[in-house]
């Protein structure tokens, strides 16, 4: 018979995973409340690096019942769902998101859903990265500096060359202008 398991997260500590459980029940789902796996972590974390989400995976059998209220509990970035979901169904066990109309996303209908999810995920990703490129361009061709700005001023980068060629060390440099030793090392190239 197959056991159902409710995964419950919220981001903060002034949240509450209660509403979910709620949801889940009125969805249908007999819930005992020792499968009522809760935690408090970012949504960034991936599944699988999370304590609660770990041992809820440790529990769960062939033909279990993982339920969800929304897709972004298991996670935010669209692979890392995408995985989880995967490593589930090859356990054989269900996956059931009540915001996507209760489908299980381990059946095919789930797979096709899944299959969608993460192409957007990627065409939004690459929208992403040539919106940035494009603007790094324009950045670039309107004579703006990028990246972070030098902790070393033009004459500090001087003395340090000169310092160098005399055979000072990269430590009591670094600690002489409280930089890092890799800060020397850039200051020290020949421009």
């Amino acid at each position: 018979m197959s056991r159902v398991f409710a995964y419950c997260r919220v981001s903060t500590a002034e949240q509450s995973f209660e509403n979910q459980v709620l949801e889940i029940q009125a969805a249908g789902f007999s819930l005992e409340s020792r499968r009522v796996i809760s935690e408090t972590v970012s949504g960034s974390t991936a599944a699988m690096e999370r304590k609660g989400f770990r041992q809820l995976v440790d529990r769960l059998d062939w033909d279990d019942v993982l339920v969800v209220t929304k897709l972004d509990r298991l996670g935010r970035n669209a692979m890392d769902v995408r995985t989880t979901v995967e490593r589930l169904a090859e356990m054989k066990v269900r996956v059931h998101c009540l915001a996507l109309g209760g489908v299980d996303l381990t059946s095919a209908a789930g797979k096709m859903t899944m299959a969608v999810i993460a192409a957007v995920a990627e065409f939004e990703r690459d929208l992403l990265v040539e919106r940035t490129q494009a603007g790094l361009t324009r950045a670039k061709a309107q004579g703006k500096a990028l990246g972070r700005p030098s902790t070393l001023t033009i004459e500090q980068k001087g003395i340090i060359r000169k310092r160098r060629m005399q055979g000072a060390s990269l430590g009591a440099l670094a600690n002489e202008f409280g930089v890092s030793r890799s800060a020397i090392q850039r200051a020290s190239r020949v421009v």
